[in-house]
């Protein structure tokens, strides 16, 4: 499965294959442990509320793809713009497209892997 890196170019799309796969404990793991995620618009998440929501949604095996559209680091802060889609189900089972251009902030950590701090999808929205 996908791993963690340390060249925030490829960390886009290695989240995409760990979520494509629909693995859950590696699309967490691309997380900090104080991470805060916007995935409805308006509505941050933060710790397990955080986890269980991504867990949840991960269940009904969206598809996504993505972008970078820019990427500006410094230090062992990074800023990524990125162009994504998801196709999911609604609630009902209907097919749905989901897109957006996010706003994600990644910290390089003391293991000098890159991970989300602030994930925000809806972030030019």
């Amino acid at each position: 499965m996908s791993q963690l890196t340390d060249d925030v170019e490829k960390h886009t799309d290695l989240y995409v294959q760990a979520f494509n796969a629909g693995d859950f404990e590696t699309v967490d793991s691309f997380y900090t442990a104080e991470a805060v995620a916007v995935w409805e618009q308006g509505k941050p998440l933060t710790g397990d509320a955080r986890r269980e929501y991504q867990r949840e949604f991960l269940r009904s095996r969206p598809t996504m793809t993505a972008q970078p559209r820019q990427t500006f680091v410094t230090g062992d802060t990074a800023l990524l713009i990125v162009d994504w889609t998801i196709d999911t189900v609604d609630e009902e089972g209907k097919p749905e497209r989901l897109q957006g251009t996010g706003v994600d902030v990644l910290r390089l950590g003391e293991d000098k892997v890159w991970r989300y701090a602030i994930d925000d999808p809806y972030g030019q929205g």
